[in-house]
């Protein structure tokens, strides 16, 4: 009788040892790596990372994960991950939208999302700092419980939707370490050091980097009126299509700064004497002083 319950007792055993391995499998999507980094790497990491992770342990090094863009909102959101001594020590979630010429927690900070304005307790960024302490604290993405609407009761002063957070940060954590670029983590600006005298505007640069590399770069400008170029070419008021060209100012540079993601050098581009460049197709406009501002601000990240 004693065997019998033996064996009894060791097949249930490992009929719940096999339960909980089928429910830890992960179905996540928006899955996205920082320009140049390939899923080969990605596929060669998961198997030892996801390993680790049951032993409570993950490979040291940093993660990353981007989802898509909201329909609602228009940010993209992104997770960075630090791990040292087989542990969480760093979480970092941001966002990045077309509509903002700077990430989110930097857009938050400048007091721009306005969520207290709305009504909130708290801006975005002091609720997501407390999102990352979380993880911090539990060293698990799944380790929080979620409402069908993306919010959660369990972090004291957040009201905000965390669940793309969590998500992204386990899906970074099965996709294993990425390879890190050579710049500093932070959103960088630089600008111009007078208003042209012939156009009236003086140019300005933001660019934005994360696990070192570089994932979003705003070209625009200034005049004496405080007026953003971008914004006074979407707007329809710069003309370049009414005097004959074939796109918006705003739209030419959308196209170098799409170029420079995936280059990430400001200095993998040759210009004429006039400042404009043949190898962008479709930008026909003066270039060449954004590209240096763009230098300029990564100066500040090295």
């Amino acid at each position: 009788m004693k065997k019998a319950s033996i064996i009894l007792s060791s097949a249930l055993l490992l009929g719940l040892l096999a339960g909980c391995g089928s429910d830890n499998e992960t179905n996540s999507t928006n899955s996205a790596q920082p320009a140049n980094n390939t899923s080969a790497a990605n596929e060669t990491n998961a198997g030892a990372n996801n390993a680790a992770a049951e032993q409570g342990k993950y490979q040291d090094g940093v993660y990353f994960a981007q989802g898509e863009v909201d329909a609602n909102s228009g940010w993209q959101s992104y997770v960075t991950l630090t791990v040292s001594g087989g542990k969480i020590t760093e979480a970092k979630w941001n966002a990045l939208s077309e509509k903002a010429p700077v990430d989110k927690v930097t857009y938050s900070k400048e007091g721009k999302y306005g969520m207290k304005a709305g009504g909130a307790s708290s801006e975005w960024h002091e609720q997501a700092e407390k999102v990352e302490q979380y993880l911090i604290e539990k060293q698990d993405p799944k380790a929080i419980t979620l409402g069908d609407d993306g919010k959660t009761d369990a972090i004291a002063g957040v009201s905000v939707h965390v669940s793309e957070f969590f998500n992204l940060a386990d899906q970074a954590l099965n996709a294993g370490p990425v390879e890190v670029g050579p710049y500093k983590d932070g959103t960088y600006h630089a600008e111009g050091a007078s208003f042209d005298e012939h156009s009236g505007w003086k140019d300005t640069v933001d660019v934005v980097v994360a696990a070192g590399k570089i994932v979003k770069v705003n070209f625009s400008g200034v005049n004496d009126k405080g007026e953003d170029k971008k914004q006074y070419s979407i707007d329809g008021k710069y003309g370049m299509k009414a005097g004959g060209a074939q796109a918006e100012w705003h739209e030419e540079v959308a196209k170098a700064e799409a170029y420079l993601i995936e280059k990430q050098d400001p200095a993998a581009v040759t210009f004429n004497d006039e400042g404009k460049t043949d190898a962008i197709a479709g930008a026909t406009i003066t270039l060449q002083p954004h590209f240096e501002l763009v230098s300029q601000a990564l100066e500040q990240a090295k």
